[in-house]
């Protein structure tokens, strides 16, 4: 399944637009994607190691183990992963590589046991941290694409009171999306319109330009697939955070 990766555009599309499409399509979009050599677990373990190796412990390391553990590395794996490339990278940067580490594989919480549990419950991944769109949300998202041919389809899960800013799907014809619960609960609202509760089987479709916004319930995980409606000239209009005001009318 090709990955899609929209940071490089994100990032550098304005200032290095050869750059962002060599990193997201080429990077992404192919060598990470040749699932039939190597797995993408097998692919985090290589680039942690590379990494780590060069000691380029910044914010693109952080990301890589954050997907090697979406990827199913488990914390005791990575600990013996970086404690055996430490006698051939360097001391120093093992340690530096574990303070990251230490970050993302912590002691599993309530919290971590709730987003396990939650996962179990359905079919889909939970996928990697959504941080390509994090200015959009408030609270954590994470994103997992289940297709990227023909339809465009990615479950998105939200966590307890994660949720995505009011935003308008535009196109010059067709357009708009769909939403299909797969997990827990949640919400869906237009402007001027009540909240409209999601649970699991429960499908909404959303017209081009309706403004509107979609997450989770303040006490539940909440997963559902977005599917891109077939447009001409399609485009997504980001506009203000849902208020803790507007946010609290749904129970």
């Amino acid at each position: 399944m090709a990955i899609k990766q929209t940071a490089g555009r994100n990032a550098l599309g304005s200032f290095a637009p050869k750059f962002a499409q060599l990193n997201d399509d080429v990077l992404f979009g192919e060598v990470w994607s040749r699932e039939d050599k190597l797995s993408l677990r097998d692919r985090s373990l290589i680039t942690v190691t590379a990494l780590m190796a060069q000691g380029l412990t910044d914010s693109s390391f952080e990301h890589h183990l954050q997907a090697a553990k979406a990827n199913g590395i488990t914390k005791e794996e990575i600990a013996e992963i970086l404690t055996h490339a430490a006698f051939y990278a360097g001391w120093p940067k093992a340690w530096a590589a574990f303070r990251l580490a230490t970050k993302i594989w912590t002691k599993e919480s309530e919290s971590g046991d709730a987003k396990q549990a939650h996962e179990k419950s359905m079919i889909f991944p939970i996928g990697a941290p959504n941080d390509a769109y994090a200015q959009y949300f408030v609270g954590q998202s994470y994103l997992a694409p289940v297709s990227v041919e023909q339809v465009q389809i990615s479950n998105v899960t939200f966590e307890p009171g994660c949720r995505n800013n009011w935003h308008i799907h535009h196109a010059d014809k067709g357009g708009g999306q769909i939403l299909v619960c797969v997990a827990g609960r949640g919400f869906y609202q237009e402007w001027g319109k009540e909240p409209v509760c999601m649970t699991p089987g429960d499908t909404i479709n959303i017209p081009a330009g309706v403004k509107h916004w979609h997450g989770a319930a303040p006490d539940s995980w909440f997963s559902h697939l977005a599917v891109t409606v077939s447009a001409e000239n399609g485009r997504t209009e980001w506009c203000e955070p849902v208020s803790d005001e507007e946010y609290s009318k749904v129970k």
